[in-house]
């Protein structure tokens, strides 16, 4: 049933006739309640909210696929606008982009071009930039752009996921840079030729992904909700007596906002993932395909009103 519910889910992020009309629905299916508001300045009560309960943010403006070297630009201007009003605001928040957003299908020239002028606006206004990593036909154009920009800028990470066969050897391949990562399960629908099919395996990789970034000595966050994972973490952390200054555990906002709190009361560093905008359709689709309680929680955002 719940890989039923999972490809169900993930078709439905795939139609643009639905994207449309969730656009104009979509407080009624509980969005408001997972997405930052429409614009950055929407979503800066809410950072600062946080902020001051302890928690730290990552920012990420939804939409992805961008085929126009004009909206390539756009979302890159507004990349430098969130960067900027995050120094301004003063706030405790990173910023996570999608780089097909910036044209990363169109040209490489351009993508490499766009983050440039982003980097270069993170780096005035000492901003934590994460490359969001999105499906697996563009994980080796992401992780090379990552490397040569690492080479260039300390204020980068990106994403490994762990349901790809290939992320064990990127990790290695990554190594050499002193790369910050976040780890993740992953997302998006994948072939079984590229991808484990069963969550056993993710979650089995996941967590020799964790150990074998943690003791290369790299900076590692690990991004689930699942309890398995975080205790897995701590126990892993405390028996080789990792700092806890060298990771942190992420969360998406909106969801389990308690042990949020409860993991930041035990010392721990917990950063939530805001995301805002109006494309939001695919994000939540793909929430709803991760874990089955989120289809309760949209179900009840609906009825709510």
């Amino acid at each position: 049933m719940e890989a039923i519910n999972k490809s169900f889910f993930l078709f439905l992020a795939s139609r643009p006739s639905l994207d449309r009309l969730a656009k104009r629905w979509g407080s009624k299916f509980g969005a408001d309640k997972i997405v930052g508001g429409e614009t950055f300045e929407h979503a800066v009560p809410l950072i600062q909210n946080l902020n001051s309960q302890g928690l730290r943010v990552t920012v990420d403006h939804l939409g992805e696929f961008v085929s126009s070297e004009t909206e390539a630009k756009e979302r890159t201007q507004e990349c430098i606008d969130t960067i900027r009003m995050i120094s301004a605001h003063q706030l405790n928040s990173q910023m996570s982009l999608k780089v097909t957003s910036l044209g990363l299908d169109i040209s490489r020239d351009l993508v490499w071009e766009n983050m440039i002028e982003i980097m270069e606006e993170a780096v005035k206004h000492d901003v934590f930039v994460t490359i969001d990593m999105e499906d697996s036909t563009r994980t080796e154009a992401t992780l090379n752009l990552y490397k040569d920009l690492k080479k260039k800028y300390d204020n980068i990470g990106t994403v490994i996921q762990s349901y790809l066969y290939r992320s064990d050897q990127d990790l290695d391949d990554l190594n050499e840079v002193n790369p910050n990562l976040r780890l993740v399960k992953g997302a998006y629908k994948e072939a079984a030729k590229v991808a484990f099919p069963a969550k056993s395996d993710v979650d089995h990789n996941l967590k020799q992904l964790i150990k074998k970034h943690l003791l290369n000595g790299n900076f590692t966050a690990i991004a689930s909700h699942d309890d398995a994972i975080i205790n897995f973490t701590k126990e892993f952390v405390k028996e080789h007596d990792i700092p806890k200054d060298q990771f942190e555990f992420q969360m998406l906002y909106g969801m389990r906002s308690q042990s949020q709190l409860d993991l930041l009361a035990e010392g721990y560093t917990v950063r939530v993932y805001l995301p805002y905008g109006n494309d939001w359709y695919g994000y939540f689709m793909r929430r709803l395909a991760e874990r089955p309680a989120n289809i309760a929680f949209a179900f009840n955002g609906i009825f709510k009103k």
